[in-house]
């Protein structure tokens, strides 16, 4: 019988259970504010309108479910069969009729939040792989689906904005392409400065150092930055490209 809350106990893993519940409803209420003809704008992302952004979140929520199955009963079955089939699969679900694409949107994501619901407490500890060929817990899929919702929201360029964005969720953001560009020696040197989150320290290869390239804002700004979003305001830093991160 499948469970009418979660099965987890887990108090911190409730707790980025609601924190992504909270990011779903905040990107359908964004994605319903479009009318049918304004899914066929541009979006944020180069390349793509509005209709991938949705297809592309759609279609994540549907691999991201195949990890959770796959942690819950052991069959492996992955993301996706190859980086080829999801940027078809994404292209593909841009050209559906606006009510089939909103439909993809939200069934996909109902499905996705049952099988977090009926996931049993021991099965959010078994290993999984993300389509980066990282090997995970299973609970990494929660994270992973808060980073899509609530920065895609910001992509579809109809009023988001970083700063509608928790702070928890733009902290392990910053940490992870900051970690990310570090991982692939990428960064020139970047001293990062977050002005109203002096927890973080200064982030970067050129961190505590006077020839460290600054780059300095509040959070959101910052997280914009880093993200390789456009216009964010920031204090230093504004001309400067930030390094690929995903």
């Amino acid at each position: 019988m499948a469970a009418r809350q979660d099965r987890t106990t887990d108090e911190e893993l409730k707790a980025q259970l609601l924190l992504v519940r909270r990011g779903t409803a905040n990107w359908t209420r964004k994605v319903n504010e479009l009318t049918d003809d304004e899914l066929d704008g541009p979006s944020l992302l180069p390349g793509w309108s509005r209709r991938h952004v949705i297809a592309h979140v759609g279609y994540n929520a549907r691999a991201l479910t195949r990890l959770v199955q796959w942690a819950t009963t052991g069959v492996e079955t992955p993301m996706y069969s190859s980086p080829d089939a999801r940027n078809a699969e994404i292209a593909y679900g841009a050209t559906l009729p606006a009510r089939a694409l909103r439909h993809l949107n939200d069934h996909a994501a109902v499905s996705l939040n049952v099988e977090w619901r009926d996931t049993p407490e021991e099965a959010w500890h078994h290993e999984v792989r993300t389509a980066q060929g990282r090997t995970v817990p299973a609970t990494e899929t929660v994270w992973m689906r808060n980073r899509e919702v609530w920065l895609h929201a910001v992509d579809l360029d109809n009023g988001a904005r970083f700063s509608d964005v928790p702070r928890e969720v733009l902290t392990r953001l910053l940490r992870e392409v900051v970690g990310s560009w570090a991982a692939k020696d990428t960064d020139p040197g970047l001293r990062i400065q977050v002005t109203d989150a002096p927890e973080l320290g200064e982030l970067g290869a050129g961190a505590h150092q006077d020839a460290g390239i600054p780059v300095r804002g509040d959070l959101p700004a910052v997280a914009q930055w880093a993200t390789g979003r456009g216009g964010a305001r920031l204090e230093a830093g504004a001309d400067v490209q930030s390094p690929r991160w995903i």
